[in-house]
């Protein structure tokens, strides 16, 4: 029977790659009607700025065969038959063990990560060469029930300001569902907890700050109807959709880079597989020059210090289920099933 596949030409910084996608019909979202070869071209369009974000990181890849309504499960390492462009570092889990993870180089390898029925990626605050000690860090700003992305707004806001007095720059993007990512380019000198404790440290701030509208408090059933900054995707091994990756949700979303001049009017919702693309041939990308002056935490960690001599220490953990093969859904934290989390670390 002969194949329906389509070869994708992909420019790189090796010159031009051809990309085999098999099934390239096959329907990933079916209420918009987008296939995997729309996905794939789709990385062909966004294909450098979604490697300048995204590129020379671990990465996972939250793989959809069946689309985004069917079985997901997440591949670390590359699998086998993965071309010779697509490489691997060895990373270390909060388990202590040590495990190879995909590093995409050129957008070739986002589109074959795309054959692969790719929805989601998932890469690391770090550089692969130097994957213990962050050169991001990140802040995630979580609507609650009853909240909405209109209310993360003005803690946006806040926050840039508020990392601004701590010799930050800010960048944001949408997450591609309610919620806003906030992200500063960092010096890669201290590793995961003491990156964890700067994010806190900011979280605590912009809670004082803006006490009714943002919490810190892990416990869902503590947090009342306001803006969650979950300091806990700070933690070796934890991530959140990287920029221009799109999102396993009805309409096809992206989680999309903006400028802080468009954030008051930003609809989360219009930046999709299909309008990302025009927006980056008009608009550019408002992540290019991210990463040229890096700051570092040294004063976040200073207020971390301060708040430890006032009393204030450590947050919860999460809990640390298996990843791989599958990995189950996010967990809403709870005080009344915390006694049931199985306390065996595994990664």
């Amino acid at each position: 029977m002969a194949s329906d596949a389509v070869v994708l030409p992909v420019d790189g910084p090796h010159g031009t790659r051809d990309v085999r996608i098999s099934s390239p019909g096959r329907v990933l979202w079916p209420e918009p009607g987008i296939t995997k070869l729309d996905l794939a071209k789709y990385l062909v369009d966004v294909g450098e700025a979604f490697i300048a974000a995204n590129g020379d990181r671990p990465v996972s890849l939250q793989r959809f065969p069946g689309g985004i309504d069917g079985e997901q499960f997440f591949s670390k390492n590359p699998p086998k038959g993965a071309p010779d462009y697509v490489r691997a570092v060895t990373v270390t889990y909060p388990s202590g063990r040590s495990h190879p993870q995909v590093v995409l180089d050129e957008p070739a390898a986002a589109v074959w990560a795309a054959q692969m029925n790719t929805v989601v990626f998932h890469p690391w605050p770090s550089l692969a060469g130097n994957s213990d000690n962050p050169d991001q860090l990140r802040i995630d700003l979580d609507p609650q029930p009853g909240t909405d992305f209109d209310d993360a707004i003005p803690a946006a806001i806040e926050l840039r300001a508020l990392l601004a007095e701590a010799g930050l720059t800010a960048f944001l993007k949408t997450s591609g569902n309610r919620g806003i990512h906030v992200f500063a380019p960092i010096e890669p000198t201290h590793e995961f907890l003491e990156v964890r404790h700067a994010v806190i440290a900011a979280a605590r701030e912009l809670e004082r700050r803006m006490p009714d509208q943002v919490t810190t408090n892990w416990w869902k059933e503590e947090r009342g109807k306001r803006i969650f900054v979950d300091f806990n995707q700070a933690n070796r091994d934890r991530t959140m959709a990287g920029a221009y990756s799109p999102r396993a949700l009805a309409h096809a979303p992206v989680s999309c880079p903006i400028e802080w001049e468009e954030l008051e009017n930003a609809d989360p919702k219009a930046f999709t597989i299909e309008t990302v693309p025009e927006r980056l041939r008009t608009v550019g990308d408002p992540w290019a020059n991210m990463a040229e002056k890096p700051g570092t935490i040294d004063v976040l960690l200073e207020w971390w210090e301060r708040d430890v001599g006032n009393g204030l220490g450590e947050l919860p953990f999460p809990p640390d289920f298996p990843k791989m093969p599958g990995e189950p859904p996010r967990v809403q934290p709870s005080r009344k099933n915390a006694a049931n989390w199985d306390d065996e670390k595994t990664d």
